[in-house]
């Protein structure tokens, strides 16, 4: 897999991620500091999701898989487990709670977000942030990814960033580059304050409609 290095190559149409003091430092520290708050007070919460979903199909807790993240550095990406341990493990993912796929409280988990929870533990071990462009499957990757596409690495992925929180978030993510690029070249404290605001309504609306 190639790895993109930090600014040695002069991106399509000038792209650049940030050099500010935020973006190259203080986010890293906010990212650790929260996740590890978060993970310490949801833990009874984990506990009863991981019991639930033992409970509720046979198979592994977590879900796990092979992502691409900043500078095209291989990781393994954490979630709740949501589908039969029969499914297929790359692909298209679901896009309907209907899908045939995803077990009964798996469609709880895919509503309400919590299977996104695991991934607390992507961010302390710096692999992924709270904000960023979303992690795409190594598959994919190898498939449909040129130089253009891959300049989605200047900055770690995220859990949630301004392609979730678009219209376009039920579509493919090669295809909506524009929203990734928009954030690496805007990166700032009020923009992940403002995205992760979004993402939160985004989640309660879905779930009170």
């Amino acid at each position: 897999m190639e790895i993109v290095k930090d600014m040695e190559l002069i991106p399509v149409n000038g792209l650049r991620s940030s050099r500010s003091f935020y973006a190259s430092c203080l986010k890293n520290v906010l990212d650790f500091s929260f996740a590890l708050l978060i993970l310490l007070l949801l833990l009874p919460l984990l506990l009863l999701v991981a019991i639930a979903i033992w409970f509720d199909s046979s198979g592994p807790v977590l879900f796990r898989q092979k992502r691409v993240g900043k500078y095209g550095k291989e990781f393994t990406i954490y979630k709740f487990r949501t589908m039969y341990v029969d499914s297929p493990q790359e692909g298209v993912s679901p896009s309907a709670a209907t899908d045939p796929r995803i077990t009964r409280f798996g469609r709880i988990l895919r509503k309400t977000s919590m299977d996104e929870l695991p991934q607390l533990i992507n961010i302390l071990r710096g692999e992924m942030s709270f904000v960023g462009p979303r992690p795409e499957q190594k598959m994919i990757v190898e498939k449909v990814y040129s130089y253009y596409e891959k300049q989605r690495w200047l900055v770690k992925p995220g859990i949630t960033g301004l392609w979730q929180i678009s219209p376009d978030r039920n579509k493919p993510i090669h295809e909506n580059l524009h929203h990734d690029f928009s954030y690496i070249q805007n990166l700032t404290f009020a923009l992940d304050v403002k995205i992760v605001y979004k993402t939160i309504r985004v989640i309660v609306r879905s779930n009170t409609c």
